[in-house]
């Protein structure tokens, strides 16, 4: 059974309200362009404030680095298999935050990261994830372990729902991947295929 798709537009500035213009323009101080996953989220402006308000505050108090925010970001989009937002947070990775590509390439590809402090914290924020905030003890062992905190945990539960919000729209809106992301683009359903031919080979 196919997914639902919105017949909402991405929101445009010549076709917009002025309220969502008033987004986007926010979008663009911001980050210098407008990608699509903001004109898509922007036929609800207040989700673009609330996404714009919680990325800023957790990037400024949450005292994770961008790197591994972003090791954070492309574990919760790697697990929610959203396909724009592995592309668009591997993209920042290489080029903003200089996270090593033997990071971002491990999350993308469901392998674990080698670096042990980013394995754990790419670990706790599986389990957080999927366990729907009720890790086990052992989940966060390794996390504990690795010097983070338990408030690095709730910047952690933050991440998780300001994910949601990108992750869910673009879902709805099979969002198109920007040309600045696409040397990064990556598909849940071809990596399902990988996934699926290695477990083939491996019983045959």
């Amino acid at each position: 059974m196919s997914s639902f798709r919105t017949a909402l537009p991405l929101i445009e500035n010549n076709a917009a309200t002025e309220r969502q213009l008033q987004v986007l323009e926010a979008v663009k101080k911001r980050y210098g362009m407008v990608p699509n996953t903001y004109r898509a989220m922007a036929n609800e402006p207040a989700v673009v404030d609330t996404y714009l308000f919680g990325m800023g505050k957790l990037i400024k108090e949450s005292g994770l680095s961008m790197a591994e925010l972003d090791v954070v970001f492309l574990t919760i989009s790697f697990e929610n298999a959203c396909d724009y937002c592995v592309a668009a947070h591997s993209f920042t990775a290489d080029t903003l935050s200089k996270l090593s590509p033997d990071v971002t390439n491990a999350i993308r590809e469901g392998r674990e990261i080698a670096d042990p402090k980013l394995k754990a914290l790419a670990t706790a924020t599986r389990a957080v994830l999927n366990k729907r905030g009720r890790p086990e003890p052992t989940d966060l062992e390794a996390f504990f372990a690795q010097g983070y905190t338990e408030r690095h945990l709730l910047s952690v539960v933050l991440a998780i729902s300001l994910k949601t919000l990108t992750n869910y729209t673009n879902h709805l809106f099979d969002t198109p991947v920007d040309a600045m992301f696409k040397a990064r683009e990556w598909s849940a359903f071809q990596m399902g295929l990988k996934v699926a031919n290695f477990f083939r080979k491996t019983a045959g």
